[in-house]
C-alpha cells in the first residue's frame, strides 16, 4: 500500500468532517488514466448496451448519453469530473449533493481520481427519512460524497478488488470485463449497485455511473 497526500482543495473542503481524510490507496488503486473517446463508442446490442473495447464508455446506461453538445462523452472528456456531471441530466441528484457539500470545486481541480457518480435513480431509491438527514448535515453529507472517490484513475482492468476512498475507508468492487458490481452491504438501502455506464473519461478523472448510493464504513 502506498499513501499519496490528499490534494490540498479536497482537505480543506472536508475539514468539517470529523473523520481524518487520507488517500492512502491499495496498488489497485494506482490505475493509470482512462483515454479519451469521441462522442460515439462501440455499440453493442440493439439496446444500446456498449461494450468495454478500445478505452471505450460501457454498459445499457451509456446509450442515453448524447452524441454530441453538453453531456456527450467528448464535451465530458475536455472537463473536469463536477462540471461534466453538471451537463449530464442524469446525474443531477448527484450535482446537487456535490453543490450542497461545497465540493464542487474540490472534485473539478483534484488530479487523477475514478469518481463512483450515482445516477439520479439511485439518490430516489433512497427513502426520504435517510437522504433528508444526510443532505442536512454536511459533515455525514461530505463523507458520503468522499466515499464514491478514490485517488487514481482505475481503468476496467484495475476496477475490481479493494480500494481505500477519500473518505479513509474502504470500498469491495467486484466483476470484470463490462460487469462491475458493489455487494448490497456497502449501500445505502442493502441493493447491490451495478456500473451502468463505465470508464467515462473527464479531464482529471474517469467515472463510473452507478444505480445505487454507497454507504460510508468509516466511524
Amino acid at each position: 500500500m502506498t499513501c499519496t497526500p490528499v490534494p490540498r482543495g479536497l482537505l480543506i473542503a472536508a475539514s468539517s468532517v470529523v473523520l481524518a481524510l487520507s488517500a492512502c490507496s491499495s496498488g489497485d488503486s494506482n490505475g493509470s488514466g482512462g483515454s479519451s473517446t469521441a462522442a460515439g463508442s462501440t455499440s453493442g446490442s440493439a439496446a444500446g448496451t456498449t461494450t468495454a473495447s478500445a478505452g471505450a464508455p460501457f454498459g445499457s446506461g451509456c446509450a442515453a448519453v448524447p452524441s454530441e453538445g453538453p453531456g456527450s462523452f467528448a464535451a465530458m472528456a475536455a472537463v473536469p469530473a463536477a462540471t461534466a456531471a453538471s451537463g449530464n441530466p442524469a446525474l443531477s441528484s448527484l450535482v446537487q449533493a456535490l453543490t450542497t457539500a461545497n465540493l464542487v470545486d474540490s472534485l473539478n481541480t483534484t488530479p487523477e481520481l475514478t469518481v463512483l457518480a450515482p445516477a439520479n435513480p439511485a439518490f430516489a431509491a433512497v427513502p426520504p427519512e435517510t437522504l433528508q438527514p444526510l443532505m442536512a448535515d454536511n459533515a455525514q453529507l461530505t463523507a458520503l460524497l468522499l466515499h464514491h472517490v478514490i485517488q487514481g484513475r482505475l481503468t476496467p482492468d484495475r476496477l475490481a478488488g479493494k480500494h481505500t476512498t477519500l473518505n479513509n475507508d474502504e470500498i469491495t468492487i467486484e466483476g470484470s470485463g463490462d460487469t462491475f458490481t458493489i455487494p448490497g452491504e456497502g449501500t445505502l438501502v442493502g441493493t447491490q449497485a451495478t456500473v451502468i455506464c463505465g470508464n467515462v473519461p473527464t479531464s482529471n478523472a474517469t467515472v463510473y455511473v452507478i444505480d445505487q448510493v454507497l454507504k460510508p464504513t468509516a466511524p
